[in-house]
């Protein structure tokens, strides 16, 4: 079973700043750390290889820094990663990037399954790993809290809506979305961090994976970001709701109602 986790770097701190020209993160001055979401899906591939053999490639698109996410990735027990890296990509939206990703894993060859973590911290679209899915024209599933192999060319995934969840059988080759409570990710060991210091990552450019120019960055991307702003602060008024406990609970109610929490 050939396994790629899609994974990306994204900002350490909540206090990035916005480029008022670009509308991009500036992303100079900020610590950089792999999506929070991705290490579930890292884990997730990680565990299916242990249980049914074969192998595991991390693939991420960003600048030459994201081979640090990249070599955490091998150090938790995926076997290789490759970077896409060039000025072209830069600016790429949603669409763009999801092609990007298509076109390495149409490079790589004989993909079973791609794992993306169900969405990025910096974006918060989940558009990438159903992009990749389109593109490719393979079947997907998102958000999943688990998944079970059935035979050589299926798989038989839990995945998780606001009202429960629904048991969905995929044929693979397959993109699949995964959620937090999927699985507990794993430290990484000595073995593993030696062996991502000793690892040869590969940088794939427009030309390696014969992608489209037209099709790349800026000018490829069909949305634009036209403008942004921080969310209005929440109100942190106290408020002291007094009597019974079945009166408690339902003055509780209609407040959060209210404030359309509920």
């Amino acid at each position: 079973m050939k396994i790629v986790v899609c994974i990306k770097q994204v900002p350490a701190s909540n206090d990035a700043k916005i480029d008022p020209q670009t509308k991009r993160i500036i992303r100079d001055a900020v610590k950089s750390i792999l999506n929070p979401f991705d290490n579930y899906a890292l884990e997730e591939g990680v565990r299916l290889k242990e249980k049914f053999g074969g192998e595991v490639i991390a693939l991420t698109m960003g600048p030459l820094s994201a081979e640090a996410i990249l070599r955490e990735a091998i150090a938790l027990g995926v076997d290789s990663g490759i970077l896409l890296s060039d000025r072209t990509f830069g600016g790429s939206d949603t669409w763009a990037t999801s092609y990007v990703l298509s076109k390495a894993i149409e490079k790589i060859g004989n993909v079973d399954l791609v794992i993306c973590g169900k969405q990025a911290v910096d974006g918060d679209t989940a558009q990438v790993g159903p992009g990749i899915a389109a593109h490719l024209n393979w079947q997907q599933a998102t958000y999943l809290m688990e998944i079970r192999r059935t035979d050589e060319r299926k798989i038989l995934t839990k995945r998780l809506h606001e009202n429960g969840y629904d048991l969905c059988e995929v044929t693979l080759p397959a993109v699949v979305t995964v959620v937090k409570g999927i699985n507990t990710p794993r430290v990484p060991t000595l073995k593993g961090r030696l062996a991502s210091l000793k690892s040869d990552i590969p940088i794939w450019t427009p030309v390696d994976i014969d992608a489209n120019i037209v099709q790349l960055g800026l000018n490829g991307s069909p949305t634009r970001v036209v403008k942004t702003e921080p969310p209005a602060p929440r109100s942190s008024a106290t408020v002291k709701i007094k009597g019974s406990p079945e009166h408690c609970a339902q003055e509780l109610i209609h407040q959060l109602r209210l404030r359309s929490i509920l």
